[in-house]
């Protein structure tokens, strides 16, 4: 029995082009960019999950269900998982795709600036009397 494939890049294509599987594959991306970057960490380690998961002192469902990217491990745990790999936990913010929702730059009221400023100043005389 001979079967036919279909590249995969064929499929990814026909399903760009419908609006609302583009914005079902966009809003995945983000939610499996973390599971991404553990897989990466552990790959880079060369290590199993049952090696992460002793080094962190849990069990290998534990890795599997991070990995799975079903879950949002808690700060805590992605510094053990930096640990138990060599790696350094690094968290970011980057501009979204639509930063025209990103609220105006906040303000201090002009006497909390003045507060500040002296602040300042004294604590410049402070370190110059010095």
């Amino acid at each position: 029995m001979s079967r036919e494939y279909i590249p995969v890049s064929e499929i990814f294509e026909e399903w760009r082009k419908d609006p609302e599987d583009v914005a079902a594959y966009d809003a995945l991306e983000e939610e499996f960019a973390l599971a991404e970057a553990l897989i990466r960490a552990r790959a880079h380690a060369d290590m199993t999950q049952e090696q992460v998961a002793k080094a962190m002192g849990t069990t290998q469902a534990a890795i599997a269900r991070l990995e799975s990217g079903r879950s949002m491990p808690s700060t805590r745990t992605l510094q053990r998982f930096a640990e138990a790999t060599g790696t350094r936990l690094r968290v970011s913010f980057v501009p979204g795709k639509d930063t025209s929702k990103a609220p105006a730059k906040a303000k201090r009221p002009a006497a909390r600036r003045k507060t500040a400023a002296k602040a300042g100043k004294a604590a410049a005389k402070r370190s110059s009397a010095a």
